[in-house]
């Protein structure tokens, strides 16, 4: 390669290096080349350190250039002496370019052979010598290759220019006088008479030279002496405040900016160099508006002018008037970009805020009807700073204020008609306010308690307490669900609250929650498919774990299943057990231990009566009545009171032969015969034909004296059956006064009285061939319930005996409040403490503990 060639490459880096160093936006303009000889002018694309290039190819020629005519500024010919600026590039000594081949520099030689074949060759570029920009001439320094043998990779050297750069005579102050020109133009409003271009290069050369202080120091003067010819303006201006003023400061604030921005694009170097580096001085778009701030707007008549009149202008909106909103939105932007917005203005703002909406509040509270729940009705947000504050403002006077007055007015009538969205803004609305959840929460708490109380204290809602409770539950699900968000509090604070309110009455939740469950499993009950009574179980599940007296629950569930299992009431065997394992899940094993043995006793009675059958059949006992007994473990099943009734000669035939069947299997065993839950099919003729129906033990022992007569008074009937007075004036009337009237009382009347005549009714008529008449033995009677209730209280007694013995047997000593407590973590029922002080002297008295001789407070045990 020859040093033409070289030189071409080096020059042509050299002037794209100064460029990308300057930061100029564009390439400067291509240079027109005359030559004697003709002009070859070639463009190529060049990709140096990653960025693109594309520049105009050097014009070679094989005689010196005579004409060079230059695009740059036109003040090169003002300088009276050409001045060669050395700029020391950034690059190693030697450096190796990965997109600068060796074809390159073959390309470049072959183009300076093909123009002439003379040793002297000439190469003139934009930017080279002759490139002429505000008085300053640029030559390129030598360049070579080094190491160019063919096919091997090449390395450039870049030298420093040998000749250090001089600026002209005056040439700082000429140059500062022309950008002054140009800024005052601006700030005037006229024309510029200098290129742009020559105005940035203008401030590019002077910040290479170490002027840049001096220049930022004359530019910030200029600036402030402009801004503070504005002052006036707006003081002299009449002290009313009007739409007028508001518009000229405006105007103002539109002008100064856009002269900024117009001054800082022509000083952009300055800006981007000696201002960045260094962090004390604010950049020229800060500076104009620091110097804004101090002399326009911290002015205190032109600030509060200012301030009044925005004020004005947002009054008169809220008031229904059309005012201009861009006008508005301009000056509260001004006062952001200023930083004067909060400490100047969102304060009185705010203020002003609260005083239009707590008054606002007041009237809505009284206008509205007590159902409405007041909010934000016609807030807009003229500015996104505005739009925070604004919106805590309103909720605060609005909503915040009023919290405990809204919901006393109106959550009631929202909660008890059901509206769900009402209740789903109010609690969006609450939700926007600090506190507002909790008052809402509490509020909600009490409607539970005073709703549910309602529906638990009042007796005359005993029969259909639970659904009531169960349909309350669903409610209150639903509006937690749909309403709060599912918000975890207002789930805690509702089963708090339902556990409080359905304990206020001891006892009798739990006994018809046994009832309901009883109503729901007892065959009969088509209200609902197997899934529907899946699903209402559960539900009863729920409101299950709210009592405290479970236990009560457990003894009348175990009375009702008992009869549905005895007397063969149960709709189904599948959902028996699914509410058993559902009670077992709840309340764990030992509490359905006895119910799960009362199923295995059905299933084992099935069995031994299999064999049973078998063995009457080896035996050849003749007979035409079919036995069915069921073998019952006593500590498994509700406790019933022995009754000693007169069976009929075959009834008592075939017990013994089932005695002596079954003690011959099982020895040391000992059989009670239980009567009370015994029930029989009978065979009856009528005028009308043949019947059957299934009836109670006591009510077969009835019907089967008039085979023997035709009519029997009370006295004869109760000599004869040997049944209890009550239980038999109940047979009697179920059998004569219910819808099945098979037998005829004389006199007529609801009720059984002593000295009343029974007789046969022949003329008895019904639909059905088998007539069930024994659905009294699945009706409680209030012995029964009273019975029930006394034997839970009578365990719930063992239980605190235990208790106790058990905690003193582990402390030995214990002083009473300490026993008391630990006494009442343990059991699971409500217990009254003069109810624990009755059980601790009974144990005194039992010789299980004493007092202490010294201190009367405290127990011991006693081994």
């Amino acid at each position: 390669l020859g040093s033409s060639g070289a030189s071409v490459v080096c020059d042509l880096l050299s002037v794209l290096y100064r460029i990308e160093d300057f930061g100029l936006t564009s390439p400067p303009a291509a240079t027109d080349v005359k030559t004697d000889s003709g002009n070859i002018t070639s463009t190529k694309k060049r990709k140096i350190n990653g960025s693109e290039r594309e520049d105009t190819s050097d014009t070679i020629s094989s005689s010196p250039p005579k004409t060079l005519n230059s695009s740059s500024s036109s003040s090169s010919s003002s300088s009276p002496t050409p001045l060669h600026i050395q700029k020391k590039l950034r690059f190693e000594d030697s450096v190796d370019f990965i997109g600068l081949d060796v074809k390159m520099a073959e390309e470049a030689a072959a183009a300076a052979a093909s123009c002439s074949n003379n040793k002297s060759k000439a190469m003139f570029l934009p930017g080279g010598v002759g490139h002429h920009a505000n008085g300053l001439t640029k030559t390129a320094g030598s360049t070579t290759f080094s190491n160019s043998k063919p096919g091997a990779a090449k390395k450039l050297v870049i030298k420093n220019f040998r000749e250090k750069p001089k600026l002209p005579e005056n040439y700082t102050q000429e140059t500062w006088q022309k950008l002054k020109e140009a800024v005052e133009a601006i700030q005037n409003s006229t024309s510029i008479k200098y290129n742009l271009e020559e105005l940035y290069q203008a401030v590019e050369n002077l910040c290479f030279h170490k002027i840049s202080a001096k220049l930022y120091k004359q530019l910030r003067a200029v600036c402030e002496d402009h801004i503070k010819a504005q002052i006036d303006q707006f003081r002299e201006y009449p002290f009313t405040v009007s739409v007028l003023f508001l518009k000229k400061i405006d105007k103002c604030w539109q002008d100064h900016c856009r002269q900024m921005i117009m001054i800082r694009s022509i000083f952009l170097f300055l800006d981007r160099t000696y201002v960045l580096q260094n962090s004390m001085l604010p950049s020229i778009w800060d500076m104009g508006l620091e110097l804004f701030r101090f002399y326009i707007i911290s002015d205190l008549k032109v600030q509060s002018k200012t301030i009044d009149g925005i004020l004005l202008l947002i009054e008169r909106e809220r008031n229904g008037e059309a005012i201009d909103r861009s006008l508005l939105r301009s000056l509260l932007s001004m006062l952001s970009d200023l930083q004067i917005y909060q400490e100047s203005f969102e304060q009185r703002f705010l203020e002003e805020t609260n005083r239009l909406y707590a008054a606002e509040g007041q009237r809505l509270m009284q206008e509205r009807e007590s159902n409405h729940v007041p909010g934000p009705e016609h807030t807009v947000s003229l500015f996104p700073p505005l739009r925070k504050p604004l919106i805590l403002a309103v909720e605060k006077q609005l909503l915040g204020e009023h919290l405990t007055a809204t919901l006393q007015k109106g959550l009631t009538n929202l909660l008890d008609e059901n509206r769900i969205q009402d209740l789903s803004l109010l609690y969006q609305l609450f939700s926007r306010v600090r506190g507002g959840v909790s008052v809402l929460l509490q509020h909600w708490i009490e409607y539970i308690k005073a709703f549910g109380s309602t529906i638990v204290i009042n007796p005359e809602k005993d029969k259909t307490m639970v659904q009531e409770l169960l349909d309350f539950k669903d409610k209150v699900d639903l509006i937690i669900d749909v309403c709060f968000m599912k918000n975890e509090k207002f789930v805690n604070a509702m089963k708090e609250a339902f556990e409080t309110f359905i304990n206020k009455r001891p006892n009798k939740p739990a006994e018809l929650i046994a009832k309901h469950v009883d109503s729901k499993l007892r065959a009969g009950n088509k209200e609902a498919t197997d899934e529907e009574l899946e699903k209402m179980l559960d539900k009863i599940m729920i409101i299950f774990r709210f009592i405290y007296g479970k236990d009560v629950f457990e003894a009348f569930y175990k009375k009702d299943l008992a009869k549905r299992l005895l007397v063969g009431k149960s709709a189904s065997v599948d959902a028996e057990k699914s509410m058993l394992s559902k009670l077992k899940h709840e309340c764990g094993a030992a509490f359905t231990s006895k119910l799960e043995g009362m199923f295995k006793d059905m299933e084992l009675s099935k069995d031994i009566m299999v064999q049973f059958k078998q063995y009457m059949q080896c035996q050849n006992i003749p007979g035409n009545i079919e036995l069915t007994v069921n073998i019952l473990t006593m500590g498994y099943w509700p406790t019933y009171v022995p009754m000693e009734v007169h069976l009929p000669p075959e009834m008592v035939r075939l017990q013994e032969i089932f005695k002596t069947f079954y003690l011959g299997k099982h020895s040391g065993r000992k059989l009670q015969w239980q009567s009370t839950l015994g029930h029989c099919v009978l065979k009856a003729e009528f005028k009308e034909g043949k019947k059957e129906l299934q009836v109670s033990l006591f009510q077969t022992l009835v019907l089967l004296m008039f085979n023997e007569g035709e009519e029997f008074t009370l006295e004869e009937i109760k000599v004869a059956t040997g049944i209890e007075d009550s239980e038999l004036r109940r047979t009697l009337q179920s059998l004569a006064c219910g819808k099945a009237r098979v037998l005829t009382k004389i006199p007529k009347s609801k009720d059984v009285e002593d000295g009343d005549k029974f007789s046969c009714n022949d003329d008895f008529k019904h639909k059905l061939f088998r007539i069930k008449i024994n659905q009294i033995q699945m009706k409680e009677t209030v012995e029964e319930q009273a019975s029930t209730t006394e034997r839970v209280f009578q365990d719930r007694q063992y239980q605190i005996d235990a208790a106790i013995v058990r905690i003193m047997k582990m402390r030995k000593t214990l002083t009473h409040n300490l026993l008391m407590s630990e006494v009442y973590s343990q059991l699971k029922f409500p217990v009254k403490p003069a109810d624990l002080k009755k059980r601790i002297e009974s144990l005194i008295d039992r010789d299980y503990m004493e007092r202490d001789k010294e201190n009367s407070n405290q127990y011991n045990y006693v081994a």
